[in-house]
C-alpha cells in the first residue's frame, strides 16, 4: 500500500509517471551541481588556507615590528603618530555566480597613489621600526581583503551544498520511491480492476449463453410437442 491515498485511475498514473521522470532528472542534475559544488568548495578551502596562512605571517611581522617600536618609542608619542592617518580607503562589493551561488568580490581603492602615504608623521621623532609595522599592515590589507571573500565564499557555498544535498536525498530515498510505490500500486489495481472486468464479462456471456440454450431447447421442445399434436 502507498504512504498516501491515490486514485488509481489511468490519469493519476500517466500523471505520476511525468512526475516521477522530472523527478529522476531532476536528482541527476541536482547530483551533478552538489559534486560541482564539491569541487569549488575544496579548491576554495585549499586557497584559504594558503592565504590564512600568508595573512597571519604578514600579521605577525607587522606585530613584531609594532611590539619593538612600543619599546623604542613613548606611549603618548606612538599615539599621536597614529591618530591622523593620511590615506583613506574606498571599498566596493560585486558578485559572481558559482553555480547559481552569488560570491562576493571585494576591491579597494585607495585615496592616493603615493606610497608614502600609509604613514601619517613625520620621520624625525619616530623609529624605523614603526615604519616597517605601518608598512607590514599596509602590505597585509589587501591579503586580508581577500581573505574575507574566500572565507564568505567557502561558508556560501557549504550552506549551498548542504541545501542541496538535502534535495539530493529527498529525492532519493523519499519522493521518488514514493512515486514508484505509488506507480506499482495503482498498476496493480488497475491490472486487478482489468481482470475483474474480464471474469464479469465472461459470466455475462455465458449466462448469455446459457439463456440462449435454455430458449433453444424450449423452443425446440414446443416444436416437438406441435409435431407430436
Amino acid at each position: 500500500m502507498p504512504a498516501t491515498t491515490v486514485n488509481a485511475t489511468r490519469m493519476e498514473l500517466t500523471k505520476l509517471k511525468g512526475r516521477l521522470k522530472t523527478a529522476v532528472r531532476g536528482h541527476k542534475l541536482l547530483k551533478d551541481k552538489r559534486d560541482e559544488l564539491m569541487k569549488q568548495f575544496m579548491d576554495v578551502v585549499r586557497e584559504n588556507r594558503a592565504m590564512r596562512r600568508s595573512v597571519e605571517e604578514a600579521l605577525m611581522r607587522a606585530h613584531s615590528a609594532f611590539t619593538v617600536a612600543s619599546a623604542l618609542m613613548s606611549p603618548e608619542v606612538l599615539e599621536q603618530s597614529l591618530l591622523y592617518p593620511k590615506q583613506s580607503v574606498d571599498l566596493e562589493m560585486s558578485f559572481r555566480n558559482i553555480m547559481s551561488v552569488n560570491v562576493p568580490l571585494y576591491t579597494f581603492k585607495t585615496k592616493s597613489d603615493n606610497p608614502s602615504e600609509i604613514y601619517p608623521y613625520g620621520f624625525a621623532t619616530t623609529s624605523g621600526e614603526l615604519d616597517d609595522a605601518v608598512k607590514a599592515l599596509a602590505e597585509a590589507f589587501e591579503g586580508m581583503l581577500r581573505l574575507a571573500q574566500i572565507e564568505k565564499t567557502s561558508q556560501l557555498l557549504a550552506e549551498e551544498i548542504e541545501k542541496t544535498r538535502r534535495r539530493v536525498n529527498a529525492l532519493e530515498y523519499v519522493k521518488i520511491p514514493q512515486m514508484q510505490e505509488n506507480i506499482k500500486y495503482i498498476t496493480m489495481k488497475l491490472d486487478e480492476n482489468e481482470r475483474s472486468a474480464t471474469i464479469r464479462l465472461m459470466k455475462v456471456k455465458d449466462m448469455i449463453l446459457k439463456q440462449a440454450l435454455e430458449q433453444k431447447m424450449a423452443e425446440d421442445a414446443l416444436a416437438l410437442q406441435a409435431m407430436q399434436a
